[in-house]
């Protein structure tokens, strides 16, 4: 087993897929320049992505040990190559949604192969850990860069200049190398069917279901749904908020989002270590009225913005530089309830609470986004922001009862598992 180019190949595909999944925000500004759509319609490109993620969610994790979790990845990456082949060939918003429907199903693949298969390379937890926080610290690492790279193919006189589709022939080429070393690499996987997993389809959805009969599931979910609408809110249209309301050029505006990835990245980094010391629900409480604050003082420095042809990192509006602390602020809450739901729940109902964590995460992404075009298009990018006080106020109320139940199962039967030992990992859907 060749383990070294396995762990280079997994965290090259995460790469791969934090660029293509993040570029939603950017890919929908630049839709409105290229095609001349109006914001609801470029809004589809959400759901093109989240509602394929979920519905492929439900059919891959059951079966896929069958095919293989390296020939899954391979296919994946193939699929999507392809996709991105497609795009400087055929430009148009049609293709555009066959793309991001392409990368819904390919990352439905990818999320459970990968993490199947950093089992398969990893002896131990402790190495197990290792390896999923490196992956994942990576995937930060391609959202970060995938802005960048994006911005560096948009011409800031002639925005709608189809040259920013030269993009995706990297993006291919990219595929086309990872699954070259996918293909030259080896994989013992003969741990995973001996596991074995018989369950059919209809069972792995029935084991999902009957966690419903559990408060705790549903209140969580609430809570998770709540929270990824009001990231995707944000991270999906903050290009176009920078663009429209604050007047950067459209690659500054792709550019000056990378900030909110970043302060993304700080924020699960600095809560890991936050957590050793405050309690959970006392930190996100903090963070989500945080949240509401900002957004109330930083969006009134956003009215009455004038466009400025020498404007530049150094002399951008104030709100440019202060809207992507949100990102500190979110960046704990989803990876926390995550793993408090996980930990208060027996360990044979983990698999099937991921489904439904990634279910629920692809329907509120969906959702946010949906909402944040609706109103944009009717009553401009500032209002569209301040509507995402409404569902921190809700999330107040759920992580209040989320509290209140995990409370009742530790009261039962305490975890075995701290929370404080356990890393955020980004979100997605």
């Amino acid at each position: 087993m060749n383990r070294i180019r396995m762990i280079v190949a997994l965290a090259l595909i995460y790469m791969i897929f934090a660029i293509l999944l993040n570029s939603v925000g950017t890919v929908i500004l630049q839709s409105i320049a290229s095609f001349g759509i109006d914001k609801p319609a470029a809004s589809a490109l959400e759901r093109y992505k989240d509602l394929t993620i979920a519905f492929t969610s439900f059919l891959v994790a059951s079966f896929l040990p069958m095919f293989g979790y390296r020939r899954s990845m391979m296919l994946a990456l193939a699929i999507v190559g392809g996709a991105c082949v497609m795009m400087p060939l055929y430009p148009g918003f049609l293709t555009t949604r066959l793309l991001f429907a392409c990368v819904g199903f390919s990352f439905a693949l990818v999320k459970v192969a990968v993490y199947s298969s950093i089992g398969l390379l990893t002896a131990d937890k402790t190495a197990h850990s290792r390896l999923t926080n490196i992956i994942e610290g990576l995937f930060m690492v391609g959202v970060l860069a995938g802005n960048w790279i994006f911005s560096a193919f948009v011409d800031p006189a002639n925005p709608g200049d189809p040259a920013w589709f030269n993009v995706y022939w990297l993006l291919a080429g990219a595929c086309v190398a990872v699954i070259a070393l996918l293909a030259t690499s080896r994989m013992d996987e003969s741990a995973a069917h001996a596991h074995g997993h018989n369950n059919s389809f209809g069972d792995a959805i029935m084991e999902m279901l009957r966690l419903f009969v559990r408060p705790l599931v549903y209140v969580f979910l609430a809570s998770a749904f709540l929270y990824v609408l009001i990231e995707q809110s944000f991270g999906t249209w903050l290009p176009t908020f920078n663009n429209e309301v604050l007047k950067l050029p459209n690659a500054m505006s792709i550019q000056f989002a990378s900030i909110l990835a970043g302060m993304t990245a700080l924020g699960r980094l600095g809560a890991g270590w936050v957590l050793k010391r405050v309690p959970w629900y006392g930190l996100l409480n903090v963070c989500v009225i945080g949240m509401g604050v900002l957004v109330v003082v930083v969006l009134p420095l956003a009215r009455g913005v004038v466009a400025r042809p020498d404007v530049g990192w150094f002399n951008a509006p104030l709100a440019a530089y202060l809207i992507p602390l949100l990102g500190l602020l979110m960046a704990p809450i989803y990876p926390v309830i995550n793993s408090v739901a996980l930990s208060s729940l027996p360990k044979p109902m983990h698999a099937a609470m991921t489904g439904l964590i990634v279910v629920f995460s692809a329907l509120g992404g969906t959702l946010g986004s949906y909402i944040t075009a609706r109103v944009f298009a009717s009553v401009g990018g500032i209002h569209a922001f301040y509507f995402s006080l409404l569902p921190m106020s809700l999330l107040l109320i759920t992580l209040f009862l989320f509290k209140r139940e995990t409370d009742r199962v530790d009261a039962d039967a305490p975890p075995t598992i701290g929370l404080a030992a356990k890393q955020p990992r980004p979100e997605r859907p």
